[in-house]
């Protein structure tokens, strides 16, 4: 069974403050787990050292039941796959997937096997014969994924390995991962990514990893959980403007009362909004900070709106991006395709209270009120 659990793991080069901190962490079997986060917040290092390829400061690290703390590489059972791709350029395709096979002195015919079905599965069957100077990005990235495939590692080991494809190479890419993922119902997969795009859509688990002072503070594990979990339930502003596209609006206000539906604020420029958080710790006056996803905002007007002018508006096609600015701040709202709003035109903007995030002034998320006691989020 390929679980992985590490257990105060940490990393630091000499005398420098630790590039990963106490981080505890149980990677369940067959769980596909993405490693998040800006770039310096250490998810390739833990990736890394899961691997084998970077020793721990301190901790301990199990795959299964055994403990490879101090085991080499090769006895791990994992696979990995580089962003480089780390191809061999004089060797076919089918020479570049065989070669982990032939170092271990596997048999020629499950070789031969072995790379025919990693090519059947990632649609290499044609290029065995071709030599990487001859694939694009996608099927050089293809056969190295496949050199991990002919293993049959208990875990998958990912190390952004889109990040050199363009944007449609980037989505079939993903669909061949999952698909993957699901084939290999022994295995599990960590995958590092700074795109939060990727961690949502591939991701069972998503782990997301602070950078800087706040991973010195709180330890590198910002959050964990589901992605839908960390979307709709983040416990920092930290996490909450790094999960969503675009990312959440953050509006500072001020406490004004606290009541049974919620937290009632005020925003710079007198306007109040109720809120759906549990108030209780709070006091009157006191500075939060509001967060709304532009998700969703609507484009209407009564007691529960601002005032905004809009100042740039993104139109994609089945919707657009309103770019506008308030007395606190700008802020982003998701409209229709087709809306007629123009630059510089004067809008409401409805703020759902159940819609409403709070932080306090350390960037801790207060409390959402249960649905039962909170207003539609219409």
């Amino acid at each position: 069974m390929a679980t992985i659990q590490l257990s105060g793991v940490g990393k630091r080069y000499g005398d420098h403050p630790p590039v990963v901190r106490r981080v505890d962490l149980d990677i369940g079997h067959h769980e596909f787990c993405v490693f998040l986060g800006p770039s310096g917040c250490g998810k390739s290092t833990l990736l890394r050292m899961i691997a084998g390829l970077e020793e721990l400061s301190e901790g301990e690290l199990r795959i299964g039941s055994r403990v490879v703390t101090d085991m080499p590489a090769a006895e791990r059972g994992v696979a990995m796959v580089f962003q480089s791709y780390a191809l061999f350029p004089h060797m076919t395709v089918f020479d570049n997937i065989a070669f982990g096979l032939k170092i271990a002195k596997v048999p020629k015919a499950e070789i031969e096997r072995r790379v025919r079905d990693a090519a059947r599965s990632l649609q290499l069957e044609a290029l065995l014969d071709r030599h990487p100077k001859a694939l694009s990005g996608g099927q050089r990235q293809r056969v190295a994924i496949g050199r991990a495939i002919v293993r049959e590692p208990g875990v998958f080991l990912f190390d952004e390995p889109l990040s050199n494809l363009d944007a449609a190479l980037r989505s079939h890419t993903r669909v061949e991962i999952a698909r993957l993922h699901q084939r290999f119902t022994d295995a599990s997969v960590v995958y590092v990514t700074h795109d939060q795009v990727e961690a949502m859509t591939l991701a069972d688990r998503i782990v997301l990893l602070h950078a800087g002072a706040d991973m010195e503070r709180h330890g590198s594990v910002a959050q964990s959980g589901a992605p839908l979990d960390l979307y709709h339930h983040p416990k920092s502003r930290f996490v909450a403007g790094f999960i969503g596209s675009p990312r959440m609006n953050f509006i500072d206000a001020s406490v004004d009362t606290v009541e049974d539906e919620g937290v009632r604020i005020t925003l710079k420029g007198g306007e109040t909004l109720l809120a759906c958080v549990d108030g209780r710790a709070l006091q009157r006056g006191q500075t939060v900070t509001l967060g709304v996803r532009p998700e969703h905002l609507r484009l209407s007007g009564d007691d529960q709106s601002i005032a905004c002018a809009t100042v740039m508006a993104e139109r994609l096609g089945e919707h657009s991006y309103l770019h506008a600015d308030h007395a606190a701040g700008t802020l982003v709202a998701k409209a229709p395709g087709d809306s007629p709003i123009g630059v510089g035109e004067r809008i409401r903007v409805h703020v759902p209270p159940r819609a409403c995030h709070l932080f306090d002034a350390e960037g801790v998320a207060l409390p959402r009120l249960a649905m039962a006691h909170a207003p539609a989020l219409a």
